[in-house]
């Protein structure tokens, strides 16, 4: 997507201009929905956010600085919204990582077994089966393409915590595509 175009609709939408929010709407919503659906697991409660995190967009446009690209501002908001959403609910799920821990396992290459798990279907119950926070962080890296940075700034919290999260959750879906795959065979 054109981040120019997208500042400038921004530059819109802070001018009260609904079509220019109805544009960005278009350009977002599935990019949106499907982060937030990796965090929520709930289709009904993911279109609510999307909705929430448009309206933050109408609200707030004229206070984007133009410091981060406009989706690593626009998922920040929705990733907000979700925590919203949790704090609503009297919940936030939450799992304690080991820092130190190290992939000891020899080829831990999950783009290769990405590839190999052809079947959608299998690799969605893989992924079911991740916590919140790691399916959150595989969908930024693998579905949005995001750097750690720009994943880091989203979810608020620091890189080298981004980084550790990837580790475990590469290892994890690892294991899980593996077992999937001997169940299969």
């Amino acid at each position: 997507m054109d981040d120019r175009q997208d500042n400038e609709l921004l530059i819109a939408i802070a001018n009260q201009d609904m079509q220019a929010l109805s544009e960005f709407y278009r350009r977002h919503q599935r990019r949106v929905y499907h982060f937030v659906l990796s965090k929520l697991n709930d289709p009904f409660t993911a279109n609510d956010v999307l909705n929430d995190t448009m309206l933050e967009v109408w609200r707030s446009a004229g206070r984007f600085q133009g410091k981060a690209r406009v989706t690593t501002w626009l998922l920040g908001i929705a990733h907000h919204k979700v925590l919203d959403h949790w704090r609503q609910q009297g919940r936030r799920p939450s799992t304690e990582l080991d820092e130190t821990m190290i992939d000891e396992s020899p080829g831990a290459d999950i783009e290769a077994l990405t590839l190999a798990a052809r079947d959608k279907a299998r690799l969605a119950q893989c992924m079911a089966r991740l916590s919140t926070e790691h399916r959150e962080i595989l969908h930024l890296v693998f579905f949005e393409e995001l750097n750690y940075d720009e994943i880091s700034r989203i979810i608020d919290i620091p890189e080298g915590t981004v980084k550790s999260r990837v580790h475990h959750a590469k290892k994890l879906i690892k294991h899980y595509l593996t077992a999937v795959g001997m169940e299969a065979e």
